[in-house]
């Protein structure tokens, strides 16, 4: 799975949260700027391409809906991102931000709460 372009991501966010739409229903949903139409309905095309969205004709108007799931490209794209960033190691990124102060104490006491009742799950 490649990864998207910043509008690729912006577009797909607004797809993952609507279900499924046209291009219109869409841009409805873009966040301020909006790009034009044109350049939206060229997007979807893009991403239908690429086969993170598919599309059927209802009427004489396509309907589009995500292909992939955001969870799988939240995987993939995560993955890729601490292998890059971070030399595989998610100690590294976690180290990170608490070096540059966006992680408290409390993040991390929740953090370790996670963990431990996940492996409690198991």
């Amino acid at each position: 799975m490649e990864k998207l372009s910043p509008q690729e991501e912006e577009l797909m966010q607004v797809i993952w949260q609507t279900g499924e739409g046209s291009v219109k229903t869409f841009l409805q949903e873009m966040p301020e700027p909006k790009a034009p139409y044109t350049t939206l309905a060229s997007t979807v095309k893009n991403l239908e391409k690429k086969g993170f969205v598919s599309s059927r004709l209802l009427g004489n108007t396509y309907i589009y809906a995500a292909a992939v799931t955001e969870e799988a490209y939240k995987q993939t794209f995560m993955s890729g991102f601490i292998e890059n960033y971070f030399n595989n190691s998610y100690k590294e990124m976690v180290n990170f931000f608490v070096q540059q102060k966006k992680l408290k104490s409390k993040d991390l006491q929740d953090i370790i709460e996670m963990i431990e009742n996940q492996n409690k799950k198991k």
